[in-house]
């Protein structure tokens, strides 16, 4: 099987066309960075009869996630790059809906992809028992949930331990993604991230959107502004409008291809 890794903001990916095949224990083995090439997870890339494209994300742990931001933008880099499509205006089928993609090219080089994410719902603040104590934390459905915690020191976030503690909590039988979120100052975030189903990762790009999103309803960001987002492995822009629509902007990169046998 051939396979390309990418990775947008240090959130890598092992990507390849075609229809999966056993994709969740697929995605366990060839996920693992000492007996494999190592990866948050795959991704699968097929025609769609929805859209132009389809897109199927599995975790490191072989679970399915609906949606994934920075995979998303891998996706559109993929396509464009390796010619099954020349527009630069696309859409992208996902679990969680049809995604649009606009792809700023230059010399037949994709440098950078914007997303419309679609709309933001952020649910009240709420306060839950973990790790011995009480944690406040905004929940927020990107198309895939994430619990947003305000911190006043996002380098010092316990991402191993209460973020593990938070993904697997009664109050999300699906588990959730944590990010950890301090305010660095006008429309600027720093975000670290507990993804579901990979532990700590260096960026997520729907954490992004809902912290943005979170940071916004909260009045610590500006609705219908750039937001510069800080993630461990670079910095990514976001705009959520007053009605939650959502927009993300950020690179997307190859890191090499590969092939393995299936046995």
């Amino acid at each position: 099987m051939h396979f390309t890794k990418m990775q947008g903001l240090g959130n890598d990916y092992l990507y390849v066309y075609g229809e999966p095949t056993s994709p969740e224990s697929l995605s366990v083995k060839l996920s693992d960075r000492h007996f494999g090439p190592g990866s948050d997870g795959m991704i699968w890339i097929s025609p769609s009869p929805l859209a132009d494209f389809r897109m199927r994300i599995f975790n490191a742990d072989g679970s399915e996630a609906k949606m994934c931001g920075n995979g998303i933008r891998c996706v559109g880099k993929y396509v464009y790059e390796k010619g099954y499509t020349d527009k630069t205006r696309l859409t992208v089928e996902t679990l969680s809906g049809v995604r649009n993609l606009e792809l700023q090219v230059a010399y037949g080089k994709v440098r950078s992809v914007t997303v419309e994410m679609g709309r933001a719902v952020v649910s009240e603040e709420t306060t839950l028992s973990a790790d011995g104590g009480e944690v406040r934390l905004t929940p927020v459905d990107m198309g895939n949930p994430h619990a947003v915690i305000f911190t006043e020191d996002a380098e010092a976030a316990p991402l191993e331990t209460l973020g593990k503690t938070v993904e697997h909590h009664e109050a999300f039988p699906g588990g959730v993604n944590v990010e950890f979120v301090q305010v660095l100052g006008k429309n600027k975030l720093r975000m670290r991230v507990w993804e579901r189903g990979s532990g700590v990762t260096l960026a997520c790009g729907t954490g992004a959107c809902a912290s943005t999103a979170a940071a916004a309803a909260r009045g610590l960001v500006d609705h219908g502004e750039p937001v510069s987002v800080v993630l461990d492995g670079g910095t990514l822009t976001v705009t959520v409008e007053p009605d939650g629509r959502v927009k993300m902007s950020g690179p997307a990169e190859f890191v090499y291809e590969g092939d393995t046998e299936l046995c």
